[in-house]
């Protein structure tokens, strides 16, 4: 399919189509959108229909192929470099205005309208239906990916943009320079105060040319935030694990 059928998908194809990249289903995109099932449900059969598949989240896999996974975020992470540091952005596509906001590389939500995206309701931790050869390697993979998104975190954690932009890919570097990074880290990150605790929720594959990606997402008490979602995404890039999207919620 070429990239000309993802661009005949109209911003609220677009928009729900990353939720279902992210875990929601209908029911849990509706509830994040103010939106009926109804409603959902037709924009996933007419994004469906135009990209020629059966499956919502077949659909969604061609999106992120096209856009790259800072989309999983809900819009791309180069939106706000374009406005300048500091800028605001609406990413809303028909929410309530000021539900959602992009500032540089860094993507907030309110925690009224928060998106659990990954996290299970109890313990414990979802895959990807599609999981590697084996159990042991699917683990492996875990706690690899796990232990990059957490060493990144660290360098966030003490407010060191340098460090922890050093740890992002060139995917989330040609959208965001340091200054971009370091200004959205502390206007939005600073606030949050210091972290209390930080648990693995949850591990998502995301099949997508050319390695695909992998999601880490941590339930975290932040001083100013109890009870947020950090969702980190990363791509194998030059033998190491590098950050392509930062999110908390």
């Amino acid at each position: 399919m070429s990239e000309d059928a993802t661009e005949a998908l109209t911003p609220k194809e677009k928009e729900t189509l990353r939720l279902i990249l992210r875990g929601h289903d209908a029911k849990s995109s509706a509830r994040a959108l103010d939106l009926s099932v109804h409603t959902v449900n037709g924009r996933l059969r007419d994004a469906r229909r135009k990209l020629g598949v059966t499956s919502s989240k077949e659909a969604a896999r061609m999106l992120l192929a096209d856009e790259g996974p800072e989309f999983l975020a809900g819009e791309s992470l180069g939106a706000a470099s374009s406005g300048g540091a500091g800028s605001d952005t609406d990413l809303s596509n028909g929410a309530r205005p000021g539900r959602r906001r992009l500032i540089g590389g860094l993507f907030v939500m309110s925690a009224l309208t928060a998106l659990v995206a990954l996290a299970l309701a109890g313990s414990g931790i979802t895959h990807d239906p599609t999981p590697p050869d084996s159990s042991a390697e699917r683990i492996a993979l875990d706690h690899a990916t796990e232990a990059a998104a957490r060493e990144f975190l660290a360098d966030v954690d003490a407010y060191d943009w340098e460090a922890s932009y050093a740890a992002t890919g060139s995917q989330f570097r040609s959208r965001n320079t340091l200054k971009i990074w370091s200004d959205a880290s502390d206007k939005v990150r600073i606030p949050l105060g210091a972290v209390s605790s930080r648990e693995a929720t949850g591990y998502q594959e995301v099949y997508a040319p050319p390695n695909g990606y992998r999601v880490v997402t941590f339930r975290t008490d932040f001083g100013g935030k109890p009870d947020a979602v950090e969702t980190v995404t990363l791509e194998r890039e030059g033998g190491a694990w590098r950050v392509v999207s930062y999110i908390i919620e």
